[in-house]
């Protein structure tokens, strides 16, 4: 289990063949790598899969390859023109997750070294088309993790600056604790060559696009995003979990920030987020076991506002009802004022 998804395996993957597996979507969010928070968003989940499965569709037929097979309903796997209702169901293509060993306060990437093909590559591809006042940027900076030359910037960012080009920056994904690295050291802790380190970054740079492009269609902003990216049995390049939606990326609506990121804003003014940034500051790998606070619920019409807009951006996107009773995206979004200026 996730916090936000659940995996069923269905064929373990192999060094020689790629397993099957669903995703089931969940209601369950987190914010700053809690897991699971008191409150489930209602319909989060199944507007997610079908928004996922939509992106996915597109993408393949545009030649890039995913791990998308098909989304579940009545038990049968159909592409999304066959669905009769929305599912929280997706079938997928699974590749290996080989996890680095932690030895005392590293972990040992050693064994990609020997590894050719089948497998999750162990980073987060994350790109910033702007740098909104939460933007972890900021904080990287202030506390010296970074500089902006390191960033491919040629002055210090102010907050809301857009970035043209865009940032591509780049995490570890299988560690307790998930950090920034350097592309240099994201090649080498993967045992990328350098034609395959570029064809990454390009393939970041044309989802980046296209999720730009599905997204101003109704009105929203691409500020940021991420992708994960693993090889298949050919050693090409391969988009695995999901990517686009509301969960992922960080979109804007007239200045406004939408979905969840309204929950993250709500939660950083609170003693919670606080203590949760002095337990990480204590122990990297342990902090949520010292953390000497819990989250606190969402107030009530926060929690609806939040829904109704995952359930929107997938009714608009995809020009489909597929959630009865869902006000205009632009309706939703003024209901969130009162939350960002508070």
């Amino acid at each position: 289990m996730g916090s936000v998804k659940d995996l069923t395996v269905l064929r373990d993957a192999t060094a020689s063949e790629a397993g099957r597996g669903q995703f089931t979507f969940s209601d369950r969010y987190s914010v700053f790598d809690w897991g699971e928070m008191p409150d489930q968003i209602p319909y989060k989940g199944a507007a997610i899969t079908v928004l996922g499965a939509y992106f996915f569709e597109k993408l393949e037929r545009a030649g890039i390859a995913t791990h998308y097979v098909g989304l579940v309903e009545d038990g049968t796997t159909k592409k999304l023109d066959e669905l009769k209702a929305p599912s929280a169901t997706m079938e997928i293509e699974l590749l290996r997750v080989i996890k680095p060993v932690l030895e005392g306060d590293h972990y040992d990437y050693s064994m990609y070294r020997h590894e050719e093909r089948g497998f999750l590559i162990p980073l987060e591809i994350i790109y910033r088309n702007c740098l909104p006042p939460g933007s972890s940027v900021f904080k990287r900076l202030k506390e010296g993790q970074t500089t902006f030359q390191e960033l491919g910037l040629t002055s210090e960012p102010k907050p809301n600056q857009k970035l043209d080009p865009p940032i591509y920056d780049v995490s570890t994904k299988l560690e307790i604790t998930d950090r920034y690295i350097t592309w240099n050291e994201a090649q080498q802790i993967s045992a990328l060559s350098d034609a395959e380190r570029n064809n990454l970054k390009t393939l970041t740079a044309k989802i980046n696009n296209f999720i730009t492009e599905e997204f101003s269609r109704i009105g929203l902003t691409n500020e940021d995003g991420k992708i994960e990216v693993g090889f298949d049995h050919e050693r090409r390049l391969m988009l695995v979990d999901v990517f686009g939606t509301l969960d992922e990326c960080r979109f804007t609506h007239d200045g406004l920030p939408v979905s969840k990121e309204i929950a993250r804003i709500h939660y950083r003014n609170t003693p919670w987020s606080k203590a949760v940034d002095e337990a990480k500051k204590k122990d990297r790998q342990n902090w949520k076991n010292i953390c000497t606070l819990q989250p606190e619920p969402l107030p009530p019409r926060l929690k609806e506002l939040i829904s109704q807009v995952y359930c929107a951006c997938t009714n608009e996107i995809t020009g489909r009802r597929w959630f009865s009773g869902i006000p205009s995206l632009s309706e939703i979004m003024r209901g969130f004022g009162e939350f960002v200026e508070g």
